[in-house]
């Protein structure tokens, strides 16, 4: 290769797109010149002051010095798996062990599932507003995202409807988010039971993203699995949510009891051994965090509500922005009225720039750039989140009037 020419990159990178990672570029420039920068980008609890829960530390750091440092089974240890497993059972979604996988937090427990459920040209129902990853996994593997709608004005209910339009011969599962990121929405119990029978009708499998069920205001949101345990469902969650480990990177991945699934579990645990296993002391939280103390959820359900209360209220008292309450995690997905011309990332590098106030724009999450849509954490005191709000506000007169 002569000197100086360019190593080949693959075309793949090119289709590859977070941008709720992405867009801190831009946020490293403004703190580059100068400016603090308030990060609601990312969803990290820890980074807010919340704090993990002694016991799960403890078992962490007792793992670590009984020497639980080496290779663990790839679908993860068993005592955690057993944990899991009682987890669901006793939620309605019986399951064994030997049906559930320890993986590298949600995310990786999601891109196995997708690997073995899809070919390059395959499709995946998924919603809008999306979670970025599934669209950023499906380009990797060269299938095919398609979007289904939610409903603002029904609360970001799924549109079932548009959902039954868009299945073809090429669709392979349905990924159903609930509670929802980015915008804070829970299904009622009809709605769910909707999804389950539309996907059985249309032969797919549900990926069932319920890394948010622990904390939705009301108390905990059902397994989607615990409505129809024989349904193909694959089920994701983690400790980095409600338990407040996020970079542990400690997430299970649960396959439904039915037999349909079984050649689905046996890919995954095949796709499992190749990455050899995820990181093994944090795996020995899992049980105490499952079969041990969750008093602080509710405190931190509370904690959520009045944020969630705060933001609702303050961006909808705002000239020309319309949001929907949250109702669990800790996300909010507002709409400005955009003047005529303009995309929401005009909107959000025009606020980090004269604020220092990072959220990501809406379509990065799928979502029209001239909508108007953009998703905020909520996870700053209530006293930080009123001050924010006060200069977002100041910002957003100025930038209509503009």
């Amino acid at each position: 290769m002569p000197t100086g020419t360019s190593v080949h990159v693959s075309a793949r990178v090119n289709a590859f797109s977070y941008a709720i990672r992405n867009i801190v570029a831009e946020a490293r420039k403004v703190e580059a010149a100068g400016r603090k920068v308030q990060y609601l980008n990312i969803g990290d609890p820890v980074q807010f002051g919340f704090r993990t829960p002694p016991h799960l530390i403890e078992a962490v750091e007792r793992a670590m010095r009984d020497g639980q440092n080496g290779y663990v089974p790839s679908a993860g240890i068993e005592q955690a798996r057993t944990a899991v497993a009682g987890e669901y059972t006793r939620r309605g979604m019986s399951v064994t062990p030997d049906r559930v996988v320890i993986t590298q937090g949600t995310s990786e427990g999601i891109e196995l599932a997708l690997s073995v459920l899809v070919d390059p040209g395959d499709e995946v129902l998924i919603p809008t507003p999306n979670y970025p990853l599934y669209t950023a996994l499906l380009s990797k593997l060269g299938a095919r995202a398609v979007s289904y709608r939610t409903d603002p004005d029904r609360g970001w209910q799924p549109d079932l409807d548009d959902i039954r339009g868009r299945i073809t011969a090429r669709t392979r599962a349905l990924v159903v988010i609930d509670p929802n990121n980015p915008t804070g929405a829970v299904y009622p119990e009809a709605t769910r039971r909707a999804l389950i029978d539309l996907a059985d009708t249309a032969g797919l499998t549900i990926l069932a993203d319920e890394v948010y069920g622990d904390v939705s205001f009301d108390g905990a949101t059902p397994l989607l699995g615990s409505l129809a345990p024989d349904a193909p469902i694959l089920s994701f969650s983690s400790l980095s949510k409600a338990y407040l480990a996020p970079g542990w990177r400690t997430g299970w991945l649960v396959v439904g009891r039915s037999p349909r699934l079984d050649e689905v579990l046996s890919g995954i645990r095949k796709m499992a051994d190749g990455r050899l296993c995820s990181a093994g002391p944090m795996q020995y939280a899992v049980a105490p965090a499952l079969d041990g103390d969750r008093s602080h959820q509710r405190a931190f359900a509370d904690a959520l509500r009045e944020r969630a209360e705060v933001t609702s209220r303050r961006l909808n008292a705002m000239p020309g922005m319309h949001c929907v309450t949250p109702r669990a995690a800790f996300y909010a997905m507002p709409q400005l009225d955009l003047p005529a011309g303009r995309r929401d990332e005009d909107y959000i590098l025009g606020l980090l720039r004269a604020t220092g106030i990072l959220c990501v724009y809406g379509a990065g999450f799928g979502m029209p750039p001239e909508g108007g849509y953009f998703r905020i954490v909520f996870l700053a005191s209530p006293a930080e989140l009123e001050a924010i709000f006060d200069d977002m506000a100041a910002y957003t007169a100025e930038f209509l009037r503009s």
